[in-house]
């Protein structure tokens, strides 16, 4: 379905990402895979995915703090592939504390991470998608780019700032074939949700079976965490040609959570 497009998926050694550079190299796609990690488990990562999907798969380890490095890698995919027809703006931390007491360097850090990276790659990858009048954008945001949770505020900022920033790219793109969406996952089991346990349970005093049960899966009706797979699969179809007229949508798979 994808055979001769490229993809950058950002934050994707692991959790969602990895996932969605998975699904995207079975469908046909080139891809760049980013992220932070153990240098021998990532390599292992990389020609894993190249031998299961027989497509190049190279992993570029731009730092999504630096906007300067942000660019160089998007400049990169285009020199390797001749484009980048896919972008996943995925990469993402978490810290859990009431504001008052949100460490500055904290919140700096998840703003960069979460919604200004997502910017930056953006700009360097819209005017190859333009040159050739096909692109696919696809941000991972969250339930919470919707509605909001305690001891969150910049995850919570960060992801609606993402939900607006889909739309306003959307609409600037809408007539040049380019798309743009936003998937809003309720609670994905990765590493990252599995960190911010011990925070929950420090700020909230409870068990990590109550924060699971209380917290955690509490909002969603399934009862169930969303899978990595999950999120992947949809990623791949916001690729497809059938969703050609989907951009600037913020579609939610969270067990419900956003439906009361």
């Amino acid at each position: 379905m994808l055979d001769a497009k490229t993809a950058v998926v950002t934050g994707s050694t692991s959790g969602i990402g990895l996932a969605v550079a998975r699904a995207l190299a079975k469908a046909g796609a080139n891809v760049v895979i980013n992220g932070f990690g153990d240098k021998v488990e990532i390599e292992a990562t990389r020609a894993g995915i190249e031998a299961d999907h027989g497509k190049p798969v190279i992993y570029d380890a731009a730092d999504m703090l630096k906007p300067r490095e942000i660019a160089r890698m998007i400049q990169d995919a285009e020199e390797r592939f001749g484009a980048v027809d896919i972008l996943v703006n995925n990469a993402g931390i978490q810290h859990v504390s009431p504001v008052d007491e949100f460490p500055d360097d904290k919140w700096d850090q998840i703003i960069a991470i979460n919604l200004s990276a997502a910017f930056h790659a953006t700009k360097a990858a819209l005017p190859g998608m333009k040159r050739k009048g096909w692109g696919r954008i696809v941000n991972t945001a969250s339930a919470h780019a919707l509605v909001a949770s305690p001891f969150k505020s910049a995850y919570v900022a960060a992801k609606h700032g993402i939900a607006g920033f889909t739309k306003s790219a959307a609409l600037e793109v809408a007539q040049q074939k380019i798309t743009v969406n936003a998937i809003c996952p309720g609670y994905v089991w990765t590493p990252l949700v599995e960190k911010q346990i011990p925070d929950t349970m420090k700020a909230r005093g409870m068990t990590e079976d109550e924060v699971k049960r209380d917290v955690l899966l509490a909002a969603q009706p399934t009862k169930e965490f969303v899978t990595p797979d999950q999120v992947a699969a949809l990623a791949v179809f916001l690729c497809s040609d059938a969703a050609a007229q989907i951009t600037g949508a913020l579609l939610t798979m969270d067990g419900g959570w956003t439906a009361a």
